[in-house]
């Protein structure tokens, strides 16, 4: 069953027509918990549970639901349950694994690309300042990473090489198993941020040589506030909480055991359903660029085609119009999508990732981006592609010339 967030009806307002029921296309954003997620959180969200750090019996089974947890979440990509970290964010994830560990790394150099999050490229800045070297590798016009790039960049100082799974922006999946293979070759540590990716494509640590990954409970349908960094063991890493301990000592603070337990089953779900879920929203996917592609001939894909892209993603440019007017349009008409733009308020210039492929300013503005996710219906897809080219129509006309 949908749940009901994404219905945005309005009967209360006298003489306006309820809005048109709202189809939700960005899951890369926020993805609506799942009910099944929320049944199981319910209890420890009622006082039925301790804090895992205490000794009584109440402490001890929630420690045992923690622990449970963990070993949930580990079995999404075949690792150590021993390994996983939990956070509050795949943000913090991706902190404690790369200012983590530099603060431990005899070499002072990294290996990132140009097209990570915005949480890992301020990371790497921020150990530049510190007198860090980092390399930060250009992609083609897909957005994909040269595994042979990494190779020459590597050198006897390097600490990390961090590359993602995939792009949040552009859908683009990196090679991750030969990224992993010359890093394991040179004796280098592995991050991945397999935000996106885990869940939808395969990805295990042990076949990747990947020593530290990062996981957000959201995308995969688990409530906000939680994620997670899988620590390959062996690896050690600086904290950057300090308290009582938690987490191995990774990750000082009470356990946000409700917020855990809930990625735990979200993990569950994603393993025993995603290879179906995948299937579906694929074809949904394809349907969707094809329909876009044809109704607006002038637009082009960003990012790769097929099975080189996120099964999830659809993203394109259109020219001729502003992205952002776009999208207030398509919000009026009952459509919740998002720009691959992301504009900075602060400065005015166009998303990192899309300059990386080579888009002009004037092509990043046009960028669009639609997430599909677990509630997403062939009708939503017929909506949308009746919705769209209307819009885009309607803002040309009105622009001026």
């Amino acid at each position: 069953m949908r749940p009901s967030a994404l219905s945005s009806a309005n009967p209360d307002s006298p003489g306006v027509p309820s809005a048109a029921p709202r189809v939700y296309l960005d899951y890369a954003a926020f993805s609506p918990v799942d009910p099944r997620v929320v049944a199981v959180m319910r209890p420890f969200l009622e006082g039925g549970a301790g804090n895992p750090g205490a000794q009584h019996s109440l402490g001890l089974e929630a420690r045992a639901s923690l622990d449970g947890a963990r070993a949930k979440v580990a079995r999404l990509f075949g690792g150590a349950p021993a390994g996983v970290v939990f956070t509050s964010s795949a943000t913090e994830a991706n902190n404690l694994a790369i200012r983590g560990l530099a603060g431990r790394a005899a070499g002072r150099h990294v290996v990132t690309s140009a097209i990570e999050h915005v949480s890992v490229i301020n990371c790497c800045r921020e150990l530049e300042k510190q007198g860090f070297r980092v390399t930060y590798l250009g992609v083609d016009a897909d957005g994909c990473v040269d595994p042979g790039a990494v190779a020459r960049a590597l050198t006897g100082d390097t600490a990390l090489v961090s590359i993602g799974a995939a792009s949040s922006e552009i859908g683009t999946l990196e090679p991750v198993r030969e990224i992993g293979r010359l890093a394991h070759e040179r004796g280098v540590p592995y991050h991945v941020d397999a935000v996106g990716a885990v869940g939808r494509v395969a990805l295990a640590v042990d076949d990747a040589h990947v020593d530290l990954l990062t996981l957000s409970s959201n995308d995969l349908y688990g409530p906000p506030g939680a994620g997670a960094l899988w620590v390959r063991p062996g690896t050690r890493l600086i904290p950057l909480l300090l308290g009582g301990g938690q987490e191995g000592g990774y990750r000082s603070g009470t356990e946000n055991l409700p917020a855990i337990v809930g990625m735990g089953v979200a993990a569950d779900l994603a393993r025993a359903e995603g290879a179906a879920e995948v299937a579906r929203l694929r074809a949904l996917r394809d349907r969707l660029l094809a329909g876009l592609l044809d109704r607006l001939p002038e637009a082009r894909l960003t990012g790769a085609r097929g099975d080189g892209r996120l099964p999830h993603h659809a993203s394109l440019v259109v020219p001729g119009v502003k992205a952002e007017a776009v999208l207030l349009e398509l919000d009026l008409r009952g459509v919740a999508a998002s720009s691959g733009s992301a504009c900075s308020a602060a400065t005015g210039e166009p998303s990192h990732v899309l300059r990386a492929i080579g888009l002009s300013r004037e092509a990043a503005d046009g960028a669009l981006c639609f997430t599909l996710g677990r509630w997403t219906t062939p009708g939503d897809i017929d909506f949308v592609l009746e919705a769209v080219p209307a819009v885009v129509a309607r803002l040309r006309r009105l622009a001026p010339r």
